[in-house]
């Protein structure tokens, strides 16, 4: 057995020489405590918009789709799409009903996405 490696040897040891290590934030900024708070809190904020958002497409998929109403499923969607509806269940009255839950909550849970978005940057800015 020889100490020098083969041409084709992958556990080959770099003649290179080590680079330095570099710091995690450049200029050596610390995270305070108070910009860690406004940033957990930005992502909940940021996580349960997207979490009402979530359950009003579910519902308006289920509608779209002709779920079965007995579901406990589709009943636990439908009480929380009417809770986080914010008001805009009702406003198109299409022809057929199913678009009109489309339409309707789609726009909710759109509204429901740029609110938390907004109130997620607010936040995280107030960090600082």
């Amino acid at each position: 057995m020889t100490d020098t490696p083969e041409p084709g040897d992958r556990l080959v040891a770099s003649s290179a020489p080590p680079r330095p290590h570099r710091p995690a934030r450049p200029g050596g900024h610390t995270v305070t405590a108070r910009q860690r708070v406004a940033s957990t809190l930005a992502g909940l904020v940021r996580l349960a918009s997207r979490v009402a958002a979530l359950a009003l497409l579910l519902y308006a998929l289920f509608t779209v789709l002709r779920a079965n109403p007995a579901n406990v499923w589709y009943q636990f969607v439908e009480l929380l799409a009417s809770w986080l509806s914010l008001g805009l269940a009702n406003l198109f009255q299409l022809a057929d009903p199913r678009w009109t839950a489309l339409v309707n909550h789609g726009l909710a849970a759109i509204v429901w996405l740029i609110i938390g978005s907004a109130l997620a940057g607010l936040i995280r800015r107030a960090g600082p």
